[in-house]
């Protein structure tokens, strides 16, 4: 079960994102698990695949948003920096970023359970 202690360990600000959430426990727990579960749908991968730039950037652009928000940190790196890369459209190793999201993302859900 996903607590504000796992976060914590992880290496989330879990103070920041709760104060976004007006200090309720029970919505910032919920909303990271439906950031978590977005990211894992992985909209990004299939645009990246397609060569979709525009889309892979609208989906980082969301999920830096999410992860931001909720104070993420470890996840929120490498969302970042794909976002900035994917807005300028500069050369750069999407799939390895992306492959770090995964990874993170993975790594929340493993404290899901």
């Amino acid at each position: 079960m996903l607590t504000v202690e796992k976060l914590k360990e992880y290496g989330a600000d879990v103070e920041k994102g709760l104060s976004r959430c007006a200090n309720n426990e029970s919505l910032y727990l919920r909303l990271v698990k439906i950031c978590i579960q977005e990211i894992s749908a992985d909209a990004l991968g299939a645009a990246l695949k397609e060569g979709d730039l525009d889309r892979a950037f609208e989906v980082a652009h969301k999920w830096k948003g999410g992860v931001n928000n909720l104070a993420l940190d470890p996840i929120a790196a490498p969302v970042c920096e794909l976002t900035e890369l994917l807005r300028s459209k500069t050369p750069g190793d999407y799939e390895k970023l992306h492959g770090d999201i995964l990874k993170e993302t993975a790594v929340i859900a493993s404290l899901m359970n």
